[in-house]
């Protein structure tokens, strides 16, 4: 269950946490997921650290290189595309913005980093030697990848051009707007959600890890000097939180239907 070996145009495949503090940080994770690490030299001078989750590729993280110095922790997003370049090529036509490469990544693949109109950044990543996460969906896995949008108009044009997303308005009820996210093969990818005037985070991509027990996950991530800001919360598949690692990175936790 979970496994994975390839991954369609716009299909999201891999989670980078990007943190000042990396034995600290493996320490939060390793201890709230039970992640093994795997790190690695890169090109160029220092190391990434491959997470994985029952012996398979999961997430990445690294510790800021020089261009990246002021970056606030954060957890990155990457989407899955045929050709990077061609993707990349048509960003700034559809009102975003490059903001870095695209660039090899040694034999692994090819990728650049983008910024959608609102403000909301995201990673792209054409395949070689790695097509990014091996193991989705289970325990300590990434599950799904929600944009929290200050423009939901702006963001379900970009996407739907760029990527080949179907993008719909799902009925909630008395809840607040949401958006699923589907990707070009109509497969469920990921949702959207409208950021409040007053929110005090900007347009961002928010990242769900899967756990069997969101209660015990919960309190674990206080116990190892995370911070819980949205508690258990129920939701037609299930329930979700979200937290704050020691380190500042926010990240989403869900408990439920998991697809296979």
């Amino acid at each position: 269950m979970g496994d994975r070996s390839s991954y369609p145009n716009g299909t999201f495949n891999w989670i980078e946490l990007l943190t000042p503090d990396e034995a600290d940080a493996k320490r939060f994770y390793g201890g709230l997921f039970g992640w093994d690490y795997d790190q690695q030299p890169i090109d160029g001078g220092g190391t990434y650290t491959m997470v994985r989750v029952g012996g398979k590729e999961a997430a990445g993280m690294h510790q800021p290189g020089a261009d990246q110095q002021g970056v606030p922790p954060n957890w990155l997003s990457y989407a899955s595309v045929d050709d990077v370049d061609v993707t990349a090529g048509r960003v700034a036509e559809l009102g975003g913005t490059v903001m870095a490469g695209p660039f090899d990544v040694m034999e692994s693949g090819r990728m650049a980093v983008i910024q959608d109109p609102a403000g909301a950044v995201l990673g792209l990543w054409q395949a070689n030697k790695n097509i990014g996460a091996t193991v989705v969906n289970v325990h300590g896995a990434l599950t799904m990848n929600q944009l929290n949008t200050s423009d939901p108009e702006a963001a379900s044009s970009f996407y739907s051009e760029l990527l080949g997303w179907q993008i719909a308005a799902l009925d909630t009820g008395d809840g607040p707007p949401y958006w699923s996210i589907e990707n070009s093969e109509g497969t469920l990818n990921g949702g959207m959600m409208d950021l409040p005037a007053d929110a005090q985070a900007p347009s961002h991509w928010l990242a769900y890890f899967a756990v069997d027990d969101l209660d015990a996950a919960t309190g674990r991530t206080g116990e190892l000097g995370g911070e819980v800001l949205v508690p258990p919360t129920a939701i037609p598949s299930g329930r979700f939180a979200v937290a704050r690692d020691p380190q500042g990175a926010y990240f989403a936790l869900f408990e439920g239907e998991l697809d296979p």
